[in-house]
Order: structure tokens, then sequence, then C-alpha cells
């Protein structure tokens, strides 16, 4: 595989280390997990042509160089026909991306078993505006405002390895209200108005709700965001959460027998400054850095929320994490988990780092930002086949063929 077409702005952007590309080929991918991924994920296609685009396509997304648009997947596969072929399987064909998405999280959870769903935001920078969802957003992983789309992935990610199952597109304001843009897009009725955090609770929701699998803990960023009514919405659809929160978020101390118990809502920072002799050192493996064994001392006190439907408070626990003892905790994470040790729930917050690094090393590579079409349904099918193209090559037995270099 190359990474020529990643732009090296995007990678300086994000602040990712340079990549170097091994001698690699086809065979880095395991032929028995091909062959099993495109069991499990393309029987549902009646017709033998479009399970053979599938094909095509999945296999241009490992193996295709360059940037991974329809074009160059084309290229590798078999030309000009293929590609006004497969235009027209991605863009303008009629079959349903989601019953796919919920035969690759099943599979996953049997080859793979997660630990955690892993709610991750993606960023795709576009230089148009009529490609759907393309408007100037913030990006809290960039610091500054850009042009392009957003969307929302559930990964499911143990220690080993991690890959996205589901995927929602964020919609800004004039995508939801413009008709014109809508019909253009050929966005769906039901795609409505929501906020980025309404989206990121939304994707983990539908997994939860409508797929075969086995509920995990849902981890999420939720600083900058409602934590109150985002908790809320996970509690009634029963879905686990361990959620990061903001210094500044406010927590009522459950524990009689520590400081700041009976002083109402306090800033979550305060609270574990001010126990912070319950702190304990945890030892755990660092997948972004070749899982080195890592120290953080860490430590979780029992808190509650006020539950802004049945106003009662909820039981919560409050886990703190220091890389340096002598400064702020450097993490603040809520859960509902309320009988988790204080090292394993510390581990379980590690896999974002397990994503992060799979979505570089991986992701980025056959093509989860890569579609270049413009529509809403061309958007999904093309992110759904790039999941499995990556969950092909986290569970194959070789390496993916990058590492990182400083």
């Amino acid at each position: 595989m190359n990474t020529s077409d990643v732009t090296r702005e995007t990678f300086a952007e994000l602040g990712l280390k340079r990549l170097r590309v091994h001698e690699a080929t086809d065979s880095a991918i395991c032929d028995d997990v091909l062959a099993e991924l495109g069991a499990a994920l393309f029987s549902r296609f009646r017709r033998k042509d479009q399970r053979q685009k599938a094909d095509q396509y999945l296999q241009g997304l490992l193996f295709a160089e360059g940037r991974k648009s329809i074009r160059n997947i084309a290229a590798h596969v078999g030309g000009v026909g293929a590609e006004q072929s497969l235009h027209h399987f991605i863009s303008s064909s009629t079959w349903d991306w989601r019953p796919m998405r919920a035969d690759l999280a099943a599979y996953v959870e049997r080859a793979g078993t997660p630990r955690a769903w892993v709610v991750r935001s993606l960023h795709i920078p576009k230089a148009g505006e009529h490609t759907v969802g393309v408007d100037r957003l913030f990006a809290p992983q960039l610091g500054h405002m850009f042009r392009g789309q957003q969307a929302f992935g559930l990964w499911f990610a143990s220690e080993e390895m991690s890959v996205p199952v589901n995927w929602r597109l964020l919609l800004p304001e004039q995508w939801v209200t413009d008709h014109e843009r809508r019909a253009r897009a050929e966005v769906p009725q039901e795609a409505g108005r929501e906020t980025a955090e309404e989206c990121a609770v939304a994707v983990a929701l539908d997994t939860a709700r409508n797929w075969n699998v086995t509920r995990r803990p849902v981890l999420l960023d939720l600083r900058g965001s409602a934590v109150r009514p985002t908790l809320a919405r996970l509690a009634r659809a029963r879905v686990p959460v361990v959620g990061r929160i903001g210094a500044s978020c406010r927590l009522t101390v459950a524990d009689q027998a520590l400081p700041g118990f009976g002083a109402g809502p306090l800033p979550a920072h305060q609270i574990m400054e001010s126990t912070k002799g319950l702190r304990r050192p945890v030892h755990w493996l660092d997948p972004a850095r070749g899982n080195t064994s890592q120290t953080s001392l860490a430590s979780v006190v029992r808190v509650s929320l006020l539950d802004p439907q049945t106003g009662r408070q909820r039981p919560m626990l409050l886990l703190g994490e220091w890389r340096d003892p002598q400064r702020p905790p450097a993490r603040l994470w809520l859960t509902d988990l309320m009988n988790a040790p204080v090292a394993p729930l510390l581990r379980l917050t590690k896999l974002t780092r397990r994503v992060h690094r799979d979505f570089t090393e991986t992701g980025e590579e056959v093509g989860l930002r890569d579609f270049v079409g413009r529509s809403y349904r061309g958007w999904h099918r093309h992110i759904t086949l790039a999941s499995a193209a990556h969950a092909a090559a986290v569970l194959s037995t070789d390496s993916p063929g990058l590492e990182y270099v400083a």
C-alpha cells in the first residue's frame, strides 16, 4: 500500500508522526480473512455481479495505490469500464449499507472479542461546496476551524485491535433546511438536525438498539458537551458509558468519608485534588507506542449527577489519571460502571489510543477519508466498505505494512 496521496498538510495538522511504508505485497493481507469477510458481508447481494463489484471495491481499497477514489480503485481492478460500473455500484445503486455494517460488527465480535465501543470523530477536509455535509466546522483534534465533513464512527476495540463498524454523518444546518441541497445529495428524509454531541451518541444508540451484538461500555469524549442529558440518553437505552469530561464539570461527592461530601456540586478537578491521597500506581500498555509499558497514578471517587428527566441523583464513578503527581489530573472520566476497580477502568480508557493508532496506521491507508463523490448514500457505501477493508487489514496475521518513525 502507498501513502503518497495523503497530503503532508493533513498529517501535520493532526499532529501525526510520519509513516514509513514497508516493502509490502498483497500477501500482507491474509487470504483466509478476505474470503471469510467476503462471505460474511456480500452474501446478502442477490446478484452475482453485485457480489463481484463489492469484492473488487474491497480489493481496491486494500491494494490500489494512492488515494482510494473510485478512479484509482477501478484502475487497479479493470480500467475505464470498471470505473463506470463501480461508480454506479457505490453512488447510484439501491443496496442498503446498514445490514452490511451489522454483519461486519458480528464478524468482528466473533474474531476480535471487543472490550469496548469507542466513538471517534472523523474530520474530512474538502475544498468544494457540493459534497454532502460540507461546511466550516470546528475540529477539537486540530484546535481550529476547517472546511469539510464531520462524521462519528463507532469502533469495536480491544487491546489487540480496533475496527469501525458503524458511522453517522453530521449534517450542518444548511444541509438540513436547504431542500435543493438535500435533493441534489439524495439526503433521506429521516436524516435531520442534530448537534455534534447528539450525533456521537446516536451512532452508539443505533448500534445498541438495532444490531444483535453484545453491548459493551461506550467510550466517548464529553468535553464541551451537555454531560447530563447525554448520559441520561445512554442510561435510558441501558448502554454503559465511560465518558471523558472537562475539569469544570460539576459533580456531587457521594462518599461520606471524603472531603467535599455535603458541599453540593463541585468541579471534578477539585474533587480529585482534594482526594489525591487515594491515588495508586497503575501499569498499562500504550498501543500508540508499540505497547510499551507505562505507569500512571489513578483513583476513583463515588459521585452523583442529577438526572435531568427524573430529578434524582444518579450514582457514578469519577476516575482521575495523573501523569505528573505534582500537576492536576491529566484526564478525568465519568462512568456508571460502579463496581469497576481503578486499574481495569483506567486500562479500558486506553482503548481510545488503540483506535487512534489503528486509524492512523490502517484506516487512513484503506481510504476512510477518501470518498470523492457528493451523495449521502455514496459516502455511506464507501465508508462501509472501507471499514471492511480496515477489518481485513487488522485481522490478518501479517502486519498491514506500516510503522511509526520519528
